[in-house]
């Protein structure tokens, strides 16, 4: 890591022996800081894109950029833990392809045998894990959109996972999950419900400001 070892090396003393889920902790942190060290790249993509922009006299809207910004290193960070974590490999990706086999097509199946397990962790964050992780995705996606918001931002949402899916069927970095492209999706509109009843309240002040 290039960012966070030290402050992983800290973390694992404190408490890596004591947790048995620590191999998600170094999930995240190794993730993290993969997604700043691209981040970094489309920050500086992103500032000559503006500097260019104010050249030309062109408006650039500051609400509008700061959640850019968010969003893009959300998505980055989202693909980092799921698809580009350790495992990942570009050169050997095609060169034993699993069969479709191993993707679970049923839904709810294997979600439900998690039940099953020695604890309950591995239900509770595959199911609540997989809608918090897409939350973002319609809360910060609609601020983007121009038209069609709540159409677009599902079928993005929707079509993010499924690739997400795709990828760790081919670079074979999880395990593709019917589960996992339902529960992505809802959790995108969660997010969604979110942003709309924000935007829903924003309105109504405005109204009440223009009355008085």
């Amino acid at each position: 890591m290039f960012f966070l070892q030290g402050l992983y090396d800290w973390l694992e003393q404190l408490a890596g022996g004591r947790y048995n889920h620590f191999w998600l902790v170094h999930l995240s942190f190794r993730s993290l800081d993969k997604a700043l060290q691209v981040y970094l790249f489309w920050i500086i993509y992103r500032l000559i894109y503006l500097l260019r922009k104010k050249s030309k006299q062109e408006i650039v809207r500051k609400n509008k950029e700061i959640i850019l910004w968010l969003f893009v290193f959300y998505v980055i960070l989202l693909y980092q833990l799921t698809v580009f974590r350790w495992g990942f490999n570009f050169s050997t990706a095609f060169e034993q392809l699993r069969s479709l086999d191993h993707v679970n097509w049923q839904p709810f199946v294997e979600t439900l045998k998690l039940t099953n397990g020695l604890t309950l962790f591995d239900f509770i964050y595959n199911l609540f894990g997989n809608i918090f992780w897409f939350v973002p995705m319609g809360l910060m996606l609609p601020a983007l959109l121009k038209k069609s918001k709540q159409i677009k931002t599902l079928l993005i949402g929707f079509g993010v996972s499924l690739s997400i899916e795709v990828m760790q069927f081919i670079f074979q970095t999880g395990i593709s999950d019917i589960d996992d492209v339902i529960f992505n999706t809802l959790g995108t509109l969660l997010g969604l419900l979110v942003f709309s009843g924000i935007s829903w309240v924003k309105n109504k002040v405005k109204n009440r400001l223009k009355e008085d």
